[in-house]
């Protein structure tokens, strides 16, 4: 049985526990006056039943899926170590790349060596023995997880204490679950930045006014070594956000004030749906729209005032971007407008303040830590934006604060790094993740600006 169908099982079989439970506790409460007179509500005891009965088999699936394949795979190994097939580390992944391609059907066995369809046919055999052994054992758990909690069920039972103590821990698991995760993705990064700066000198990489990683795949290809001066592309993605910034930021927050402070119900009611709109059209939409529609515009309208304008621009990919995050800071300017409370607003008016002179002079100064908020997950979003890079600004990177004239980004050169035939431990490669790295490093420092500003504000209004 595959793992996706057992996971539906023990969910299946959980959800059955639940309402076994429940109506056990609702026939003990029943002959005692009502489930007033047990101590815990009868969906406690459903959920307790459940818990025992689906938890131990969903933490035995999730330890049978970390350690079943280098298990099997190991086993498959010594098989063929006797004969000797296997002969180095790195000999030892592509051996297990082609059994395992053998085993699933991707590549025909006639014409391959009798030793390695041995090994495919026994990494089948050891498949197919652990799929019944994990059915086998979790049906065991769940049925004596079931038997325990079912007897332990009566009038008296603290259901609930320890309902809520187990889903705290699996909260508290959650969250580790997502911290260890980001720490993760940090270290991976940066292991590999760290290698990337051993064949690059990190000041030739941050100072750096050249960008051409193109090295050489052969040790006899020309152009072995390539430039990998960062600084056009830092210029690029920010430039593109600039003009993203420039056209989202006063768009938005005006939205905002119109629908949140002098829009009609009937109004409100059709914009803010309408501007959210924006946020759900895919990038590669917008990616189009840019290269087809705007960029041409922006050409002809600017050879109309003799000026050059590139086909592919960064007030092309820029404009275009910064109507995609209007809905990221009217959104959210708008609710926190919103939730500016009402005294405010009508002692400022009660002061003689104008309409216009109270949303100015109290209303975004109060609501300034969320409109911050919401402008710093626009710049975000811009900054890590791809596809209308690609398609609008083109891939070439040039140092200039020109935004009539074509550049790239950080993210648009990490995915073409990380395409092609490329070596995985090669500078041109490991470029990327270094790239990451100062992309991260700068998210990090936007965010606690943005920080500093909403506990500031945040203290002078509270």
């Amino acid at each position: 049985m595959q793992a996706t169908n057992i996971l539906i099982l023990i969910l299946g079989l959980g959800l059955f526990a639940f309402y076994l439970g429940r109506g056990r506790s609702l026939a003990l409460a029943k002959p005692l006056g009502g489930i007033r007179h047990i101590h815990s509500l009868p969906s406690y005891y459903g959920a307790h039943v459940a818990l025992w009965c689906a938890l131990p088999s969903l933490l035995l699936l999730g330890l049978w899926m970390i350690f079943d394949d280098p298990l099997i795979n190991s086993i498959v190994l010594k098989s063929l170590a006797a004969g000797g097939t296997v002969t180095e580390s790195s000999g030892e992944s592509l051996l297990m790349n082609k059994i395992t391609n053998l085993a699933q059907g991707v590549l025909p066995r006639s014409g391959a060596e009798p030793e390695l369809i041995a090994a495919a046919d026994l990494m089948l055999r050891l498949q197919v023995i652990s799929r019944w052994s994990l059915t086998a054992l979790m049906m065991t758990l769940s049925l004596i997880g079931f038997g325990w909690s079912w007897s332990r069920i009566s009038s008296t039972f603290r259901a609930r204490p320890r309902v809520e103590k187990v889903m705290e821990k699996l909260l508290l698991t959650c969250a580790c679950v997502a911290i260890f995760t980001t720490l993760g993705i940090v270290l991976s990064v940066l292991f590999e930045s760290i290698q990337f700066f051993r064949s690059v000198p990190i000041d030739d990489f941050v100072f750096g006014l050249d960008w051409s990683p193109q090295t050489a795949i052969r040790e006899d290809q020309v152009g072995s070594s390539g430039s990998f001066g960062a600084v056009p592309l830092f210029v690029g993605t920010l430039l593109i956000s600039a003009v993203a910034m420039c056209i989202a930021v006063p768009v938005g927050l005006m939205s905002a004030i119109y629908l949140a402070e002098y829009a009609s119900q009937s109004v409100r009611g059709f914009a803010k749906p309408a501007l959210e709109v924006l946020a759900g059209i895919p990038t590669v939409v917008y990616g189009f729209f840019a290269a087809l529609t705007v960029a041409p515009f922006l050409r002809d309208l600017g050879a109309s005032f003799g000026l050059s304008v590139s086909s592919e621009s960064a007030l092309a990919a820029g404009g275009v971007m910064g109507v995609m995050i209007i809905p990221f800071i009217s959104s959210l300017a708008d609710d926190v407008i919103t939730a500016v409370p009402q005294s405010m607003r009508d002692g400022s008016l009660a002061m003689g303040a104008t309409k216009s002179e109270t949303v100015r002079n109290v209303i975004i100064p109060a609501a300034l830590p969320g409109i911050v908020g919401g402008i710093m997950l626009a710049v975000s979003r811009a900054i890590g934006e791809t596809m209308i890079v690609v398609m609008a600004a083109g891939m070439a990177a040039k140092l200039t604060a020109n935004p009539l004239d074509s550049v790239t980004t950080v993210t648009v050169q990490i995915v073409t790094l990380l395409t092609g035939d490329q070596e995985f431990d090669s500078p041109k490669t490991l470029a990327a993740f270094a790239l990451g790295l100062m992309l991260f490093v700068v998210t990090l420092m936007l965010n606690i600006f943005a920080l500093q500003i909403v506990k500031k504000y945040r203290e002078q209004y509270d």
